[in-house]
């Protein structure tokens, strides 16, 4: 499987010597709603509000994963009612 939504995101960290591959945080934000049916809604919200109110990324690079994962739509609602 390979696609920008599958490839784009990855950073490779040294753990123990070895290169692994994580997925960055906004891309996992925008993974949790594309995947909000298995994971649940409340997951992906949480996550979201978590991640917005530490300031660990940047709304902007939350959307352009979110266009990626094509969950743009599906998550605009729901950074608004985040934003105040």
């Amino acid at each position: 499987m390979r696609s920008p939504g599958y490839e784009s995101g990855i950073q490779i960290h040294r753990l123990e010597g070895v290169d692994v591959p994580i997925y960055n945080i906004p891309k996992t934000i925008s993974d949790c709603f594309k995947f909000r049916n298995k994971i649940g809604l409340d997951v992906a919200l949480e996550a979201l509000r978590e991640v917005l109110r530490d300031r660990r990324c940047t709304r902007e690079e939350i959307r352009h994963f979110a266009k990626i994962n094509r969950v743009e739509k599906i998550m605009q609602p729901y950074m608004e009612a985040l934003s105040g």
